[in-house]
């Protein structure tokens, strides 16, 4: 039913884009979106702190649920895979919500940190998912650090860590992750069958890219978040243990 609401919110959207009406308040109705979405699907969500306006926010990335978590907590642009854009329904909505779409390659790369850098200089926040795919929790992915190169040409842009983190308990919950072969379908019913599913969405203190290297401030973000989940950075070889899995939020660089 919420997906049904969405074709018809976008089909005002885009025509109201056709006929060159203004759209203000676009980013909050996406951001309406988000949040119902996630009531929609049983999860609880605590936000701790606040999203930097103009900021790129660097987020661990566990599974497709990431994107209405943290959509949901201010308005935010994604950065997505470039595939995404000709999934049915859900890639049109993507770019109607002022998606950015990443395609494999440094030069692809290099182009959508310029497309990033703009935004940031308009006051937007951008999100990327700096680990370039999904992992199951427990611990972080490298991160790729071109994208960080929005920042570093961006005067005085702030850099915000997000931390996402999936259950209640001592350990991450084992539902929420989306990696290894899994369906979107199977792992949608897996989500509706497990009402007491919780997130907490953490915006760590912002950081500033000046007198910074992109790799320097990718290794700063990354250890901020890994501080804040309490869990192990994996490196090399150590990661594919994990089996992850590309969402349509990855962003890679």
């Amino acid at each position: 039913m919420h997906l049904c609401t969405g074709v018809v919110l976008g089909g005002a959207v885009a025509l109201l884009g056709r006929l060159g009406v203004s759209r203000p308040w676009l980013p909050r109705l996406v951001t309406w979106w988000h949040r119902r979405l996630g009531r929609c699907l049983g999860i609880s969500v605590v936000y701790r702190g606040v999203a930097a306006p103009g900021a790129l926010l660097a987020v661990n990335h566990v599974s497709w649920l990431d994107i209405p978590m943290l959509g949901g907590a201010a308005p935010v642009s994604f950065v997505s895979k470039a595939e995404v854009r000709s999934w049915p329904v859900v890639g049109w909505l993507a770019e109607l919500a002022d998606t950015l779409f990443l395609r494999r390659g440094a030069h692809e790369a290099n182009s959508i940190a310029t497309q990033i850098a703009a935004r940031l200089q308009m006051g937007c926040r951008v999100a990327i998912f700096p680990e370039g795919t999904t992992s199951d929790g427990r611990a972080l992915l490298p991160f790729h650090a071109r994208l960080f190169a929005a920042a570093a040409a961006v005067s005085g842009a702030p850099v915000q860590p997000v931390a996402i983190r999936y259950g209640w308990g001592r350990q991450p919950d084992a539902v929420a992750p989306f990696i290894g072969d899994d369906s979107l379908l199977a792992h949608l019913t897996r989500v509706l069958r497990h009402p007491e599913l919780g997130a907490t969405v953490s915006f760590l203190p912002p950081l500033t890219a000046n007198g910074l290297s992109r790799r320097e401030l990718a290794a700063a973000v990354r250890t901020a978040i890994a501080a804040e989940l309490n869990c192990l950075p994996l490196d090399g070889d150590a990661g594919q243990t994990l089996r992850p899995k590309a969402s349509g939020a990855a962003a890679s660089a």
